[in-house]
């Protein structure tokens, strides 16, 4: 004869707050005589019914992660969501762009290939954004004949 208990155990589970997959029956013929709540209750201190425990999850892996992260590892393509760019803030990007153009344009005054007042207009030019690399600022002297070419011997005569 098979017993069914459904019911007892929907009362068990509303009485212990819990869902029904965590109410465990110890003794079917016991539980099956159960109608009211009081019936339920008395079944739950004598340890009939039993509250499963809940099931947890261990933090041992996820703070593993943290670390080898906190390193800079898990960096890779598949780790990524968004674009090169997403990732990196505006303010780095910028200066990852402007920094060598500026250097370049040091190198370039100091040794007299650009004039200091075409140097005060490019630096302005730079800072302006109007120069994707360093390609393309000298695609642009070029262009506009800016760069001069200085012999070994005349390098900067007036100091």
């Amino acid at each position: 004869m098979i017993m069914n208990v459904n019911s007892q155990k929907k009362l068990a589970a509303k009485v212990l707050k819990v869902g029904l997959g965590r109410v465990k029956v110890k003794s079917e013929k016991e539980v099956e005589e159960a109608l009211t709540r009081n019936d339920i209750r008395r079944l739950i201190s004598k340890g009939i019914i039993v509250k499963n425990r809940k099931k947890g999850m261990s933090k041992v892996l996820s703070k593993a992660r943290k670390e080898q992260k906190k390193k800079g590892r898990r960096k890779r393509e598949g780790s990524r969501k968004g674009k090169a760019y997403s990732r990196k803030t505006s303010k780095v990007h910028w200066i990852e762009k402007v920094r060598p153009l500026r250097k370049m344009l040091k190198e370039l005054r100091d040794s007299g290939k650009v004039e200091k007042n075409d140097y005060r207009k490019l630096y302005l030019m730079v800072k302006g954004g109007a120069f994707r690399s360093k390609k393309h600022l000298l695609y642009y002297l070029k262009d506009k004949e800016l760069i001069k070419k200085v012999s070994k011997g005349v390098k900067n005569e007036k100091k």
